[in-house]
């Protein structure tokens, strides 16, 4: 890989982001290394001063280490004798010349992109799945869990961000192409488009799933209408949009979509019985039937011309339960017939997918049912316990949650709004608290809650809170062990504190139990 100074020139230039430069000799130069953390710089390197923590003793190390370049919001008297591009943004100059120099591996792939507040990352699994049976296991993932660049099992790594920073995204675009991958499903997060790391990029088929209040505080969107303006950028950058028309504030959603996308490139999917919003038509339906508290099954049925097209239809089934899970299934089939799927395989890539820390279950002998799930918002809560209401008809819900320090402060008041609505009892612990102290956060939450109706307990250790809980429970109850999922470890004062997951402590807590012997499901 490499880019030559005149590359970068031209490209700044073209999309109005060079405000100066100063070039040292040949605007030939090439540039063999590219690098934003200055500890991973390599001799003939080019260097992004970016970030609100940057600080100008980086540039000293990435010029000693052998950068020639720098690219930067300010000149610094540190890049004496560097190259320079002065811009007006350096996320959006980071990501447009991180492609070029990574050669523009996204030409190379089919990529289906996901955004919304919630199921994201289920709806990404499924579709991979279902592209995996098409493809013969060619399909690259960028999930909030995993990173999947290659059928190699060393391949496959754990995520660190939703939507990674640009250099890396396409550094894995372009190692996911090395390695044969000719289809990518990522999820979008709202942060990507905050913080310009999927600038300039075009998906080929782009999902809107909902949007619902999430992620605005200090430092993140300072907004409702910040974090609903970069959801929508999926949509504009997108060549084919689906949308789920049941997502609220659908007239923009909508709208947004339109604005780079003809109307016959657009598609919509909803309930079977939702009504068209607007008069708009509903391309394809799901119908919910009678699921177990282990399996759910559904009809995808397409209904407008354009939809029946694709000749993809039938009856489907899931491992994961919910309808809420049956629409994320939806969104992936469509995705998936777009990338060129048959109905025998959406049908086999979906019926035996499963997530890890989304919808685990165990039942606790003498106990209730325990549910472990990633739900993390408002929306993800109130879909998740909703469900639960249902179809346990109504039963005692015990929640388990916190929630995380230094971002999305927002959920802490809308986690006490869904308890109110569902729970009977909740145990506060602690959750990835970062700088803040958990026992504050907790206390955040607990001063929403209507202690009328729900009975709350603080236990900050939160192994010990799901034990407590598993415990307080009885026959025909549900805990619910809600946000870290899958995660297998624990964010405090910026370090990642090994822990077990939360699956693991409710294993643990289970064969403790008198006749505990094959209860897990």
């Amino acid at each position: 890989m490499a880019l030559s100074l005149n590359a970068c020139m031209l490209i700044l230039k073209e999309h109005h982001l060079l405000k100066s430069s100063a070039i040292q000799g040949d605007m030939d130069t090439v540039m063999t290394s590219v690098s934003y953390d200055s500890r991973k710089v390599q001799p003939n390197g080019l260097f992004f001063c970016k970030g609100e923590n940057f600080r100008t003793i980086y540039l000293t190390m990435a010029k000693d280490k052998g950068a020639i370049t720098y690219v930067a919001e300010q000149p610094y008297p540190e890049g004496k004798g560097m190259n320079a591009f002065i811009v007006r943004n350096v996320q959006k100059a980071m990501a447009l010349l991180a492609a070029a120099y990574y050669n523009y591996p996204q030409d190379e792939l089919f990529i289906i992109a996901y955004t919304g507040t919630k199921g994201k990352t289920t709806s990404a699994y499924f579709t991979k799945s279902i592209l995996d049976e098409m493809t013969d296991h060619k399909t690259a993932l960028f999930s909030t869990i995993d990173r999947v660049v290659g059928p190699k099992p060393d391949q496959r790594f754990k995520s660190d961000l939703t939507t990674p920073e640009s250099l890396d995204l396409f550094h894995d675009m372009r190692s996911a192409v090395d390695n044969g991958m000719t289809h990518l499903v990522m999820e979008v997060s709202s942060q990507a488009y905050l913080k310009s790391r999927v600038f300039g990029l075009t998906y080929d088929v782009g999902f809107f799933l909902n949007i619902t209040p999430d992620h605005i505080g200090p430092n993140e969107h300072p907004n409702f209408a910040n974090y609903l303006h970069c959801k929508l950028q999926l949509l504009v950058n997108s060549r084919v949009c689906v949308i789920n028309a049941e997502t609220d504030h659908f007239p923009e959603v909508y709208a947004a979509a339109t604005t780079t996308t003809d109307p016959d490139s657009i598609f919509l999917f909803a309930n079977a019985n939702y009504q068209e919003p607007h008069n708009i038509p509903i391309d394809f339906r799901m119908e919910s039937h009678e699921a177990d508290l282990f399996e759910s099954r559904f009809t995808f049925t397409p209904v407008t011309p354009k939809a029946i097209s694709f000749g993809v239809h039938g009856d489907y089934q899931l491992k994961l339960v919910g309808d809420y899970n049956e629409s994320n299934a939806t969104a992936a089939i469509i995705g998936s017939l777009l990338a060129g799927a048959d109905t025998y395989e959406t049908q086999e890539g979906l019926k035996n997918v499963t997530i890890p820390g989304r919808m685990e279950s165990a039942l606790a002998p003498g106990h209730g049912a325990v549910y472990v799930d990633y739900a993390h918002n408002y929306g993800s809560m109130h879909a998740l316990l909703s469900f639960l209401i249902r179809q346990y008809k109504h039963p005692r819900i015990i929640v388990v949650l916190g929630a995380p320090g230094d971002k999305g402060v927002s959920r802490r008041a809308d986690f006490a709004r869904v308890l109110n609505q569902y729970a009977s009892d909740v145990f506060l612990t602690t959750d990835d608290p970062g700088f803040e102290d958990p026992a504050d956060i907790a206390a955040e939450i607990n001063r929403g809650i209507d202690h009328e109706q729900v009975r709350v307990t603080t236990e900050l250790d939160r192994p010990k809170a799901i034990h407590d809980a598993i415990l307080d429970s009885n026959p025909g109850d549900i805990v619910v062990v809600a946000g870290k999922g899958a995660d297998p470890y624990q964010k405090v004062r910026g370090v990642d504190t090994p822990y077990p997951t939360d699956m693991v402590i409710v294993r643990q807590v289970i064969d403790q139990l008198p006749a505990a012997k094959g209860a897990d499901k």
